[in-house]
């Protein structure tokens, strides 16, 4: 590479080259702890090999940039006016968060309970081959023996006849019989799966507190019936009250903790549908969600590691609760995440990191778990919607922090990042431009202040 102020001279001049530092070289602390990837892979291996033109298309556009290329390019960002600090960072962390909501919606009863109860094994390779044992029968009677309660039967019950059988599963999570409670709490929970007008019933008829011990029930069967329930129950507003009131906030995260793989993404969606109400947002992370989240996020199957994300995500909106991510562990397993492919969750990652770049130590953590490469092998080898996400996150790592923008340099940020200026998304392009000007920056103040 070579200096903005003699690229037109780089081709002529190699020893002008060797002796010219490149105005966006920063020097990185010697502490810096600094996540290195394999060799091969990254622009940053290559990018001293010369574009030859006779080649086909052979890899990312950033691998055909020479260095008077990318100073070319660095040379017309430098005649754009400088960045506004103040002018992106509250517009773009509301395009992050609808940007979320868009592909992270969770639904009601995600167990894959049909398959089950239709004996058809789970297909979900992410999920325990070891079966558990079958819970030992008791004696039910009546409505409660069915095994089979399908959608198709909860659909043709008539509104009269619904309450009726509401009040009867109600009293039956009273009785002493573990199977009856089972059977009572599965039951209400299909039928509050779908319908509205089922969940308003169910709430208004006592259900909620009466399915609250069963979240402490040693029966795991019997747990997760009743975390599912409350989670579809909650789907109703005034039931997310109810909800709250009763306490449930600590029971649910005992499940998080104890349950079934089931039982605890029930529970964590659970937690999640009562954390779109604000002021539930501190007690669930003062109550210790957060810990048992993580441990979600790190042993979960695929499905569990999205609730957990997803949840993170809401909690982390507010700030004592970013810290308290950082302190359970979450910068790590996030950012091991950020570069997995196939799975859906690196960029649900990636908008959580960049919730934590938020707070002093969430932008530390990212830096010592190896954020910045990672971000940057995102920007050169990722999706569309990926490198968007990336760029975004190390803006936000690098608008206050010359170290971190040295930190960047240093990983190779630059040749990915004029390329993504260059052939990224409208929005990527945008983020790129701004970015690189705040690499520009340590070298004009350093200019303008030297006599």
């Amino acid at each position: 590479m070579v200096s903005l102020e003699n690229s037109h001279s780089h081709v002529s001049s190699t020893t002008h080259h060797s002796q010219t530092r490149p105005y966006y070289y920063t020097p990185p602390p010697s502490s810096a702890k600094v996540h290195r990837r394999s060799i091969g892979r990254s622009m940053r291996t290559i990018r001293s090999n010369l574009f030859q033109p006779d080649c086909e298309n052979s890899g990312p556009v950033y691998e055909n940039l020479t260095d008077s290329v990318v100073d070319f390019r660095l040379t017309e960002l430098a005649k754009k006016p400088p960045v506004d600090k103040s002018s992106f960072s509250d517009a773009e962390f509301l395009e992050i968060s609808q940007t979320f909501s868009d592909f992270s919606a969770y639904s009601s009863d995600i167990s894959g309970e049909l398959e089950r109860l239709a004996y058809i094994p789970n297909s979900d390779p992410n999920q325990s081959s070891v079966s558990e044992p079958e819970p030992e029968p008791e004696p039910c009677v009546g409505f409660l023996q069915r095994e089979m309660f399908s959608t198709e039967i909860i659909e043709s019950i008539e509104p009269e006849d619904l309450q009726p059988t509401v009040k009867l599963c109600v009293d039956s999570l009273q009785s002493p019989s573990v199977a009856v409670k089972r059977s009572a709490a599965e039951k209400l929970r299909f039928l509050a799966k779908n319908r509205a007008d089922n969940r308003a019933l169910i709430g208004e008829s006592g259900a909620i507190p009466a399915l609250l011990p069963l979240l402490r029930c040693s029966d795991p069967w019997t747990q997760e019936h009743a975390v599912t329930a409350l989670l579809n129950l909650s789907l109703h507003e005034p039931n997310k009250t109810l909800i709250t009131n009763s306490g449930a906030i600590k029971s649910l995260i005992y499940v998080l903790k104890t349950g079934t793989e089931t039982s605890k993404q029930n529970a964590a969606c659970g937690l999640l549908s009562l954390a779109l109400i604000d002021e539930n947002k501190l007690t669930i992370g003062a109550c210790g969600a957060i810990a048992p989240l993580v441990a979600l996020l790190i042993n979960g199957s695929n499905r569990g590691k999205k609730d957990a994300l997803t949840t993170l995500y809401k909690l982390c909106t507010v700030r004592l609760n970013k810290e308290r991510a950082v302190s359970a562990g979450a910068v790590k397993p996030l950012v091991g995440l950020v570069c997995e492919e196939g799975t859906g969750l690196a960029e649900k990652a990636m908008v959580v990191l960049s919730s934590l770049t938020g707070i002093e130590m969430g932008q530390e953590s990212i830096v010592e778990e190896g954020g910045i490469a990672a971000l940057v092998e995102v920007i050169e080898d990722g999706s569309d919607k990926g490198r968007e996400f990336a760029v975004m996150t190390l803006l936000q790592l690098c608008v206050d922090s010359v170290r971190n923008r040295g930190l960047l340099v240093r990983e190779g940020g630059i040749p990915p990042l004029v390329a993504l200026s260059q052939t990224g998304t409208a929005k990527a392009k945008h983020k790129a431009e701004t970015l690189l000007a705040y690499l520009r920056e340590p070298r004009q103040e350093a200019s303008t202040s030297t006599p």
